[in-house]
C-alpha cells in the first residue's frame, strides 16, 4: 500500500467534498434525546442519519451493505457491511463506531460563531457537532474508499452509527443485540469518537472514566418567605445542599472521600501516563480557558489548576473521581432576585468515576451518601439518571502497537501516543464485555481547546486528515 497515495486521496475528500459535507452538519440542531424530549418530532436526528445514508449509498465501495436500522420508541441506526477484499475472508472484522446527535447549544461562543452557525478560521470548523463525532461516519467510509482505490488487502468492515451517544447511549444495547449476529468476530474496534493530547501525532486512548450522576433536590419550605423575618430560624436549603455534597468531596481539594469511588491505577496506565506527561508538559492543564491566568514566567494572575505536573494532571482527569455541579434549579435570575428564602435548591450533579469502577453501584452509593439523615430533616431526593461503567482497554496487541506507531510516523511524522481520557463513552463497556478478544483503536481528533460539548467547539481539518489516514494504515495491517 502506498500511503502517500492514501493521504491524497483522502486530503482531497476532506478538502472538496467532508468538509462542505459537515459545514451543512453543523447547521443541523441535531441534539440527543436527554436535551431534546420532541426529538422524534422535530425529525433532526432522523434527518443527519438520512443525510449520512445519502451520502454513503453514493460511494463507490464495492459489495456496501448500507441501512438505516430502526427500533420502535428508539432513535435511529445506521449500518454498514462492507466485504474483505483480496479473499482475506468475512469472519473477521473490524467495527467502525461514531454517532450524529449533538449537545445542546451552551452559552459563550465568540461573536459571529454559534453552535448551528458553522465558521472555518485559521484551519477549524467551529460548530456543534463535526469533531464530537459527526465526522466518523464519512471518515470511516472515506478510509475503506481509499485502501481499495489503492487495491491494498482489507478486512471486511461494518459500522455502527448511533444517534444517543450524548444521552449516554440507552438505546445501543437493543441495537447491538439485534445487530450482533451481523458483526462477525470483531478483531479490532475503531472507535472515532475520543480526544487526542495533541493535534501533532496518533493518539489512542487507552481508557474512558465511567460516570454517576443525577439531580438533588433539598425542600426546607412549601413557598418562599421573607428573608429578613425567616432567615437564621429557618435553614437555607442552599446551606445544607453544600453540606450533603460535603460528603461527597473534600471542598477544600475536591477530593472524592469515599473508597468506593476509587480504583487502583494499573502499573501500565501509570507508565503511559508519565509517557504522555513527557510529550505534553504543560499543555496538560494550559489547554484551558482559565479566567485571568497570565501562564508567563511570572506564574498565575488569578485561576489555577488542582496540580501543574503533567502526569498528575493526567491521571487526574483519567483515574481520579471527580464530582462537578452542572446545572441549578431553584434560583431566580439575578435581577428579579427579592430578598426571599428560597424553598428549594436543585443541583444536577456529575461525578466521574475511575474506568474499572462499577457505575450502577457507584450511583446506588452517591444516592445513599446525600440522602441518608438529612441535616434538619429537611426534604432530600436524589434522583438518578447517569450510571456508566467505563473503560479499560485489554493488553495491546504487539501488531497494533508496532501499526500504530508506523501509522502516526507515516501520517504525523512522530510516534503514537497512549493515554486515557476523562469522558464516558458507554458503548466501549459494551463492546468490551461483548467482545473481549478485540483490540481497540479508540481516537479521535478533540485536542487542546476544542471544547467539546462548550462554546466555540471546532474540528481540526489538518489533524482529521492525517487522522484519517493513519487509521487507514492500521486497518491495513489487521491481522487475516
Amino acid at each position: 500500500m502506498n500511503l502517500a497515495e492514501v493521504r491524497r486521496f483522502l486530503d482531497r475528500r476532506w478538502d472538496e467534498e467532508l468538509i462542505p459535507r459537515l459545514v451543512d452538519y453543523v447547521k443541523v440542531p441535531a441534539k440527543s434525546p436527554a436535551f431534546d424530549a420532541g426529538w422524534a418530532a422535530h425529525g433532526y436526528l432522523a434527518a443527519v442519519v438520512q443525510e449520512a445514508h445519502a451520502w454513503a449509498a453514493a460511494q463507490r465501495i464495492a459489495g456496501m451493505r448500507l441501512e438505516i436500522v430502526t427500533i420502535d420508541g428508539r432513535t435511529p441506526c445506521l449500518f454498514f457491511d462492507v466485504p474483505a477484499t483480496h479473499g482475506l475472508g468475512n469472519d473477521r472484522t473490524v467495527l467502525f463506531y461514531g454517532h450524529l446527535d449533538k449537545q445542546p447549544e451552551m452559552e459563550g461562543w465568540r461573536e459571529g460563531f454559534g453552535p448551528w452557525r458553522p465558521v472555518i478560521e485559521d484551519g477549524r470548523l467551529y460548530g456543534r457537532g463535526a469533531a464530537d463525532d459527526g465526522y466518523a461516519v464519512y471518515a470511516a467510509l472515506s478510509v475503506i474508499a481509499a485502501l481499495d482505490a489503492q487495491g491494498a488487502a482489507r478486512p471486511r468492515c461494518v459500522g455502527i452509527i448511533e444517534t444517543c451517544e450524548e444521552s449516554g447511549s440507552p438505546d445501543l444495547p437493543a441495537y447491538l443485540e439485534l445487530l450482533a449476529p451481523r458483526l462477525g468476530a470483531v478483531a479490532l474496534v475503531a472507535g472515532l469518537d475520543s480526544g487526542c493530547g495533541s493535534y501533532d501525532q496518533l493518539w489512542v486512548t487507552t481508557s474512558l472514566r465511567g460516570l454517576a450522576g443525577g439531580t438533588l433536590t433539598v425542600e426546607v419550605l412549601s413557598e418562599g418567605v421573607h428573608s429578613g423575618n425567616a432567615s437564621g430560624l429557618v435553614p437555607s436549603s442552599m446551606r445544607i445542599a453544600r453540606q450533603l455534597l460535603n460528603r461527597i468531596d473534600d471542598p477544600a481539594t475536591g477530593r472524592v472521600i469515599d473508597q468506593v469511588f476509587h480504583a487502583p491505577i494499573p502499573a501500565e496506565r501509570l507508565a503511559q501516563a508519565q509517557a504522555a506527561g513527557r510529550i505534553l508538559g504543560e499543555q496538560v492543564w494550559r489547554q484551558f480557558p482559565w479566567i485571568g491566568c497570565s501562564h508567563g514566567e511570572g506564574g498565575f494572575a488569578h485561576a489555577m489548576p488542582t496540580t501543574t505536573d503533567p502526569v498528575e494532571g493526567i491521571l487526574a482527569r483519567t483515574w481520579l473521581p471527580a464530582l462537578s455541579v452542572t446545572g441549578a434549579a431553584g434560583f431566580p435570575g439575578i435581577d428579579s432576585a427579592g430578598n426571599v428564602l428560597r424553598p428549594r435548591t436543585t443541583f444536577k450533579l456529575s461525578l466521574r468515576l475511575p474506568p474499572t469502577v462499577d457505575g450502577e453501584l457507584a450511583t446506588e452509593r452517591l444516592q445513599r451518601l446525600l440522602e441518608a439523615d438529612p441535616p434538619y430533616n429537611a426534604r432530600v431526593s436524589f434522583v438518578p439518571d447517569w450510571g456508566a461503567t467505563g473503560w479499560n482497554a485489554p493488553a495491546t496487541a504487539p501488531w497494533l502497537a508496532r501499526a500504530a506507531d508506523e501509522a502516526s510516523r507515516a501520517a504525523f511524522g512522530r510516534e503514537a501516543a497512549w493515554m486515557g481520557e476523562g469522558g464516558t463513552i458507554p458503548f466501549m463497556n459494551m463492546l468490551g464485555q461483548r467482545f473481549p478478544d478485540a483490540q481497540y483503536l479508540i481516537t479521535g481528533v478533540l485536542g487542546p481547546k476544542s471544547n467539546a460539548h462548550g462554546p466555540n467547539e471546532f474540528l481540526h481539518i489538518d489533524c482529521v486528515k492525517r487522522l484519517s489516514a493513519a487509521v487507514a494504515s492500521i486497518v491495513a495491517q489487521v491481522p487475516a
